[in-house]
């Protein structure tokens, strides 16, 4: 399948709102942070942790997959290109910039520990604790620090860079398991199971496997991506999108006395319906939007720099919540609020920073961003 000059616009289109979302998502500042498909926030609904857990964990969870699709469907549009080639140039576009970012991320971080404010700031996030008496990158030795810039970066979303990196490497079985007639079902059938499951085996998750997968499937067959099919109508889908992500927000606010442990397979099911939902109506049903926004050359402009906000909105997001609850507590929907406003900050600095090191140095934000967004 080749790609049209508008899929072309809606694969920009989605990556660089994906990025956007990631940063809301990570901005998720409900009495329970840590959030999985199966989190209870850990306090009474509300309208304001409604609506928050509603869009974090609900609405806005469609964005990892639908970057594994795209990331999946451009590999498979450039085979003409030999392996070892691609195989290098994805050291060099994914492996650098994550070193360096996750590099970034620790002397970051570490720097920050030195002032009583900054080692605050991060022992009450959480993000480099081991356990309950090492809550800083200061307590580590160094040998978990040297595995915690190659495997766990601080900068938590470069996970995907390093999944991304290892189906890359691994495309050619990939690539043999979606096409061959018989190891397609058997393949794809693990793959769904370990979607569903939430788990992996090894160096393959789940989440990213599938996605990535159906991406190449999707480029090697005549599935249609441009107009919708029968079963793929999305007024419908997009009902069913708005309604589970609802249903699953109520539920984790309100299920466990009712259902006990069971709630948590519920709220796991229930994330996986609103995830295909959102995937189909979004990518079906907004082409209007799309069509509108990239004929905007400011959008354009903005959204060159996609990969500038995931790079740089973690861990700063997780350190910020914390003390941007702290200044915005007298006022309403303190919650929410930060919610908003802190990510719309960080993500007018990630711009704002990458402009001008474009600008100044392209050299150096090439390297940055693996050659992204010049």
């Amino acid at each position: 399948m080749v790609l049209s000059d508008f899929t072309s616009k809606k694969f920009k289109f989605w990556s660089f709102i994906s990025m956007v979302l990631l940063v809301f998502v990570h901005g998720y500042n409900l009495d329970v942070r840590y959030m999985q498909p199966w989190t209870i926030p850990g306090q009474n609904m509300s309208l304001t942790a409604f609506t928050e857990y509603f869009l974090a964990n609900g609405i806005f969870r469609f964005r990892i997959p639908m970057l594994f699709i795209i990331s999946g469907f451009l590999f498979a549009l450039h085979d003409q290109k030999p392996y070892k080639q691609r195989t290098n140039k994805r050291l060099r576009t994914l492996l650098l910039p994550y070193l360096i970012w996750s590099a970034v991320g620790i002397i970051f971080t570490y720097a920050l520990e030195l002032f009583p404010f900054g080692k605050d700031m991060v022992a009450n996030s959480n993000i480099v604790k081991i356990d309950d008496t090492r809550l800083l990158l200061h307590d580590y030795h160094w040998y978990e620090l040297l595995f915690k810039w190659i495997f766990m970066p601080v900068p938590y979303q470069l996970w995907f860079i390093r999944v991304l990196l290892i189906y890359n490497i691994a495309y050619p079985a990939i690539r043999w398991c979606v096409t061959n007639r018989v190891a397609c079902w058997v393949f794809f059938s693990i793959a769904f199971l370990m979607w569903l499951g939430t788990m992996g085996f090894g160096l393959f998750e789940g989440e990213g496997l599938l996605f990535f997968s159906l991406g190449i499937w999707i480029q090697k067959t005549d599935f249609v991506i441009d107009t919708p099919g029968r079963g793929f109508r999305p007024l419908w889908w997009g009902i069913a999108f708005v309604l589970l992500a609802a249903l699953k927000t109520f539920l984790a606010f309100n299920g466990e006395p009712y259902f006990g442990n069971a709630i948590y397979p519920i709220l796991i099911i229930l994330h996986k319906l609103v995830i295909l939902s959102g995937l189909i109506a979004c990518w079906y049903g907004l082409d209007g939007i799309v069509n509108w926004f990239m004929h905007r050359l400011w959008f354009v402009w903005v959204s060159s720099f996609a990969f500038m906000i995931y790079a740089m909105h973690a861990p700063v997001v997780a350190f910020l919540i914390n003390p941007v609850l702290t200044i915005l507590d007298p006022l309403p929907g303190t919650h929410l609020l930060a919610f908003i406003l802190l990510p719309i900050t960080i993500i007018l600095i990630a711009i704002g920073t990458g402009a001008f090191l474009r600008k100044v140095s392209p050299g150096v934000y090439g390297v940055l961003t693996g050659g992204r967004g010049m």
